[in-house]
């Protein structure tokens, strides 16, 4: 009999994620923020190697099923790093060029302290349904957000959450976002039914998040007037301060609004900032190269820049690391996806699943191996594309079977998925967003509390029953074991 057609136990399909914990918290412990650097990477190689090791010793999977899978994974993320190299010139460019400095600028004196948590949270929600990405909110706006914040005096951790609780729930709701299509594709549901059956968990999963930021707004003792006037007089002795400057991220809009397509739109938007920093910070881009305005404009877009300013912490936050900055992080979701086939092909994926799956003995259960098994997912596989794929193909037929109407398996897995993916480090989104913010994935994951709502609210709103419903007829589907 050939052992590849066997499941693997529960024990063997948890190991390599047991294995890949321990190895991360003493990498973590070892080498603390350094880790990214290539210690965390080789760790994902050693673990990745690991799984190979169970697959074809224990398993009897062919090494051929190992490569093609890894293969076809680090193929999947092609246009996700191309994005990448874009989000890091975009960031370059937009802060070297006065856009982030201005946007700074007149959001400081625009937004009261007290309510700038929940204002930044609100923000970043209505740009994200707008844009339908939380990449692209967060490498544009949110840049913006983390300075007025950190102008402020909030702490790293709280702005960021703030940012990704925004941006993530705009990504979960949003018509035009890739994951909303990709979770009701492949449950097989109407877009539109099922936003509107999303919202059932998804608003008040805000509304509380909401309601934390504004409390915490209130009770954070923020940065004083005097401190904030040094801070904008710092910012405008350093960047030629315009309105003429919104024109970048106002065109930006327009053509994530025209759906133009993301790559296109992040290009242009860098090219227009390019030209605007030749207009605008001249002197800067020759501050930059020692006096070659060429050599600084381009220096903006692919490698690190540093201006002198007269706050220290206004120097640390417009150094700019470019294209260049992006390396680590494109390395890191290679070793990842490498890692995520290893699993896929060695089956641990699947063995995961189905340990969720024989615990489902109703409505509640159902939702919460759903969940579960979504949240496992984005730990072994490192990817959130990948996870929505698997987790609607794996529970389509099961919810058939309980009767379940299909758009409780699309809402449960955005819920479980999508919101969920930016907390783990080794996740892609998890590794993106860390490192465009530059605040530690660790750091900012306790004051995510949308994303962390949204998957026990799933839950909660299983248990009481409400608006969910089951189909008139059951189907033929044989049990899946």
């Amino acid at each position: 009999m050939n052992k590849k057609k066997h499941l693997p136990s529960p024990f063997i399909s948890l190991l390599p994620l047991v294995v890949l914990v321990l190895m991360l918290v003493a990498t973590i412990r070892a080498y603390g923020s350094d880790a990214l650097l290539g210690a965390s990477q080789v760790t994902l190689l050693v673990v990745s190697a690991f799984c190979v090791l169970l697959g074809t010793t224990v398993l009897g999977v062919p090494w051929a099923d190992f490569e093609r899978m890894i293969t076809k994974n680090v193929a999947s993320v092609t246009s996700a790093i191309i994005i990448l190299l874009l989000i890091g010139a975009l960031s370059g460019t937009w802060m070297v060029s006065g856009v982030v400095p201005s946007l700074i600028y007149y959001g400081v004196r625009i937004i009261h302290p007290d309510v700038f948590l929940a204002s930044t949270c609100v923000i970043s929600a209505l740009v994200s349904v707008m844009t339908g990405s939380s990449w692209t909110t967060i490498a544009t706006i949110g840049i913006a957000l983390m300075g007025i914040g950190r102008a402020q005096g909030f702490d790293d951790g709280w702005i960021a959450g703030a940012i990704i609780s925004g941006a993530y729930f705009g990504d979960k709701i949003s018509p035009l976002s890739d994951t909303t299509v990709l979770a009701s594709g492949a449950a097989e549901v109407p877009i539109f039914k099922h936003i509107k059956y999303m919202l059932i968990t998804t608003v008040p999963s805000l509304v509380i998040a909401l309601v934390i930021f504004t409390i915490a707004g209130f009770l954070q003792q923020s940065s004083s007037s005097a401190e904030i006037d040094q801070f904008t007089s710092a910012l405008a002795g350093r960047f030629n301060i315009s309105a003429w400057l919104l024109v970048v991220p106002i065109l930006t809009g327009v053509m994530i609004a025209r759906r133009v397509p993301p790559i296109a739109t992040l290009f242009l938007s860098t090219l227009l900032a390019v030209v605007f920093a030749l207009i605008f910070q001249a002197d800067a881009l020759r501050e930059i190269a020692d006096g070659d305005l060429f050599k600084g404009a381009m220096q903006s877009v692919y490698g690190q820049t540093s201006l002198s300013t007269s706050n220290p912490m206004l120097t640390s936050l417009v150094a700019t690391r470019g294209m260049a900055g992006m390396m680590g992080t494109i390395w890191l979701i290679i070793c990842a996806m490498c890692f995520g086939g290893a699993m896929e092909a060695g089956g641990m994926v699947r063995g995961i699943t189905q340990m969720f799956v024989r615990m489902i003995r109703g409505r509640v259960s159902l939702v919460a191996s759903t969940v579960c098994s979504g949240l496992m997912l984005n730990l072994a596989v490192a990817d959130q594309y990948i996870c929505v794929l698997l987790t609607g193909n794996m529970f389509k037929k099961i919810y058939d079977r309980q009767r379940y109407e299909r758009r409780l398996l699309s809402r449960t897995t955005e819920d479980s998925v999508t919101v969920t993916s930016v907390l783990v480090p080794w996740n892609t989104c998890g590794m993106t967003q860390s490192t465009v913010l530059g605040v530690s994935t660790l750091t900012y994951l306790p004051y995510c509390f949308f994303n962390l709502i949204s998957p026990i609210m799933s839950i909660c709103i299983a248990a009481l029953g409400y608006k969910i419903w089951r189909t008139t007829e059951p189907t033929q589907e044989e049990p899946i074991h």
